[in-house]
């Protein structure tokens, strides 16, 4: 038993040292970040976040995080939603082909797609806005929400379709009002994926944005200048990267334990 105790402790301590030691640095200047080592701030400023906070190059970083990474996930769970209930109620012809070569997509190395994205998008006038990095990022969260999706629709009984036809109910109506409450747990951990996905990735991210919509992200690799790199900004920046995340894992958190119950996360 102390043994067990003993080993979860040594197991999140492990966990949580590197975000620790990320707050630490950010709380630091410059100075004392290259100075002695501590394990604490002697004295904490704000001056990190701050910066971050109030900057336009790091504010509207965030933001624009923001932005695609919510609307990838809108898009990618509304056109995941009907096309896994067509893999989950209905046999057509080759519909195990097709769900596999969905799965292909996602199998796919980012860098594939990169020069196909950045000449579609600069010739149509997508390149640096927030729509080229969701619209790109949808390549490869579809076919996880459809994977996902399917299994959640597969264990909804279709008897319960078939009650809704008697009822009066058309197709459409009964997919919003009934269908889709039951498996809310399952658009819960789409969501999540597809989020977290969209808001950590990186290539697309800088290679088809510049300037007005450079995210966070971009910018943190990007803190090279004259006078060396901004180690606390840098710091500070990572812990604002951070919260958005853990948000969404907060309020997911019961869903994503259902996902793991029903052996499709």
């Amino acid at each position: 038993m102390y043994r067990r105790s003993i080993a979860l402790f040594v197991y999140f301590f492990l966990l949580l040292l590197p975000i620790y030691w990320l707050v630490d640095m950010a709380l630091k200047t410059n100075e004392d970040i290259l100075g002695a080592f501590t394990f604490w701030p002697h004295h904490p400023t704000l001056a990190n976040f701050i910066t971050v906070l109030t900057e336009p190059g790091w504010y509207n970083g965030f933001i624009v995080s923001i932005e695609y990474a919510v609307m990838n996930t809108v898009l990618s769970v509304l056109v995941a939603l009907p096309a896994a209930y067509a893999f989950s109620r209905y046999s057509f012809l080759g519909d195990k082909h097709m769900f596999f070569w969905l799965l292909t997509n996602r199998m796919a190395p980012p860098a594939v797609f990169l020069l196909p994205f950045f000449e579609l998008y600069s010739t149509i006038g997508l390149y640096d806005t927030p729509y080229a990095v969701a619209f790109a990022h949808m390549l490869f969260n579809v076919p996880l929400a459809v994977w996902i999706l399917e299994g959640f629709m597969s264990g909804v009984p279709r008897e319960i379709d078939e009650m809704a036809a008697i009822d009066g109910y058309s197709l459409p109506k009964f997919f919003v009002k009934v269908f889709v409450p039951l498996i809310r747990s399952g658009i819960g951990v789409t969501a999540f994926f597809c989020f977290m996905f969209s808001w950590v990735e990186l290539l697309f991210a800088r290679t088809l944005t510049s300037v007005e919509a450079k995210p966070i992200a971009a910018a943190m690799t990007r803190t090279v200048s004259a006078a060396g790199i901004d180690w606390g900004v840098l710091a500070a920046a990572g812990v604002v990267t951070i919260v958005p995340g853990a948000l969404v894992i907060y309020f997911v958190r019961n869903y994503i334990a259902k996902g793991f119950a029903l052996g499709r996360v």
